[in-house]
């Protein structure tokens, strides 16, 4: 993977969500709930390449899998924890943890759990731009008409693919950079940790 361009490499992301049947019902999942701006994001995208990379089962490591959407019109935990809700019962014959997340809000409970300020955003995908990890930053949906697989990785798919953890210092997040690094060590040995 180190000669391929960026192009040949969300190529290949793309096959492999395409060829994993969890990623691909949670994103008609997505869909059909008609969530504004869905996308799954970071470790159930990121791992699955890591898990194909190193010949491992689809699946293997993943504490969760992170479906984030962005919906400005009502910011009330009220209305994210029924979007929640209505995620938890669609996907509850897939026997997986989701967390569900509207970015629109974040900046609202951001700051008192990691004691550090977080931007309003604009956008669901914008929240990448502040994971702990570069490697994090990494985002899959479907373009409803076509059906195709969209990425988004702001800092491009190399970290990923050559299984390097890269921190992030847009915010001050390196507890969860070390935390995260730690745990995913232990999983998967190959990975490499770029120190905070």
């Amino acid at each position: 993977m180190k000669r391929a361009t960026e192009e040949q490499l969300v190529e290949f992301l793309r096959e492999l969500v395409v060829a994993n049947p969890v990623l691909t019902e949670l994103l008609a999942t997505a869909e059909r709930l008609e969530l504004p701006d869905a996308w799954i994001v970071s470790g159930a995208i990121y791992q699955n390449v890591w898990n194909a990379l190193l010949g491992y089962p689809q699946g293997y490591g993943i504490k969760d899998y992170d479906l984030i959407y962005f919906d400005g019109s009502d910011l009330s935990w009220e209305a994210e924890d029924a979007v929640i809700r209505r995620v938890e019962a669609a996907t509850q014959a897939m026997n997986i943890p989701v967390e569900v997340r509207n970015q629109a809000r974040v900046h609202l409970w951001f700051p008192e759990r990691f004691g550090t300020c977080y931007p309003r955003l604009s956008s669901a995908t914008q929240s990448l731009e502040f994971y702990a990890s570069k490697t994090h930053a990494v985002a899959v949906a479907r373009t409803p008409e076509t059906g195709q697989i969209k990425v988004h990785a702001p800092f491009g798919l190399r970290a990923v693919f050559e299984m390097e953890l890269v921190p992030n210092y847009r915010i001050d997040n390196k507890a969860t950079h070390l935390e995260k690094s730690a745990r995913l060590k232990r999983l998967w040995p190959p990975v490499k940790i770029v120190d905070w």
